[in-house]
């Protein structure tokens, strides 16, 4: 299986993540509920962690996002709603499933790659976030359009372009509008990005002088070693070099703030892990502190340990990398 090839090559790095540190990593509490609804997608992006792609077939179904909605009503603790895939907007059950959501009042929020919107059979999803007050969370890797196209496919950098405009017409990233378009900046290669802050001012400039285009904020996220990027790394002889940059730029304050430690990310059978990266490895949440979506459990799933391994290295170097940017 793909996932226990993943595990071996990673077990190969010879200082493992557990070692950094001085005892378990505990979570404490469970704020967010993160949908992984399914593999399916219009792109085939080379550092995909999840390594999706038009041909999957995994897919969530109304009656797992049914359960998450039960879940997500019982238990008036977790506070953001977090949608992602994959393409979510390939899932044929979202857009009721978003309807309900919005209903109960949580921060709602869905990981696009914006290009999808593009094509006329998803292009009514625009519509869909601004009237359930979405917060959208964009993917651009570089504001180079040749560098995007690289990483995301010929073609992805005017797509995105384009539907961030008529976003911006709908009031998506203006101010005052409580429409949020927050993009997401990953490294192109093997090596961990500049300072969140620094990179942001950079988009910011950038895109409004060249496309006219507005956003609220930017999230930095580091690449990490699972998936198809842990293919590249080893195809390309980077491994090795690339864990040791992630090892040494290991940072003990961003441990503190892991998005694990106050999430609970769902996987498209329901299955329960710690985090997206943990789910694409097949290492879920431990069988006592409640597996699967169907028997949850928020006491138990709010001080359970959290499953390591040296991909964790990816969120704890440098400044830190989570879903929703650095961490320190």
């Amino acid at each position: 299986m793909q996932e226990i090839r993943q595990l071996e090559a990673l077990e190969k790095y010879h200082v493992h993540f557990a070692e950094k540190l001085a005892g378990p990593v505990l979570a404490s509490g469970v704020e967010i509920l993160q949908l992984n609804v399914g593999k399916r997608c219009n792109l085939s992006c080379r550092h995909c962690h999840v390594e999706a792609g038009n041909e999957r077939k995994e897919m969530m179904s109304g009656d797992i996002l049914k359960r998450c909605l039960e879940v997500i009503r019982e238990n008036s603790g977790i506070t953001t709603i977090d949608i992602t895939g994959g393409a979510p907007e390939m899932n044929p059950s979202v857009k009721g499933f978003i309807k309900d959501a919005a209903k109960i009042g949580r921060r709602l929020m869905v990981r696009s790659n914006l290009a999808i919107l593009a094509d006329e059979d998803y292009a009514d999803y625009a519509e869909i976030y601004a009237d359930n007050g979405v917060e959208i969370v964009a993917s651009l890797p570089d504001c180079d359009e040749a560098r995007a196209d690289r990483q995301r496919g010929a073609g992805f950098f005017r797509k995105f372009i384009g539907v961030a405009e008529r976003l911006n017409e709908m009031g998506y990233g203006k101010p005052g509008t409580g429409l949020l378009l927050n993009l997401v900046h990953n490294p192109v290669g093997a090596y961990l990005p500049a300072l969140q802050k620094s990179i942001e001012e950079d988009y910011r400039t950038r895109l409004k002088s060249y496309h006219g285009l507005d956003f609220n904020a930017l999230y930095c996220i580091n690449n990490m070693p699972v998936g198809r990027y842990l293919d590249f790394l080893i195809a390309s002889g980077n491994y090795e070099d690339y864990m040791q940059v992630l090892a040494e730029a290991f940072n003990p304050a961003a441990l503190d703030n892991v998005m694990c430690r106050t999430m609970v990310s769902v996987a498209w059978d329901g299955t329960l892990y710690d985090c997206d990266f943990n789910q694409m490895l097949g290492l879920p949440v431990c069988p006592e502190h409640s597996r699967h979506i169907g028997s949850f459990d928020l006491k138990r799933l709010g001080n359970r340990p959290i499953a390591l391994h040296n991909h964790c290295y990816g969120c704890t170097a440098g400044a830190g990398s989570s879903c929703q940017g650095s961490l320190d």
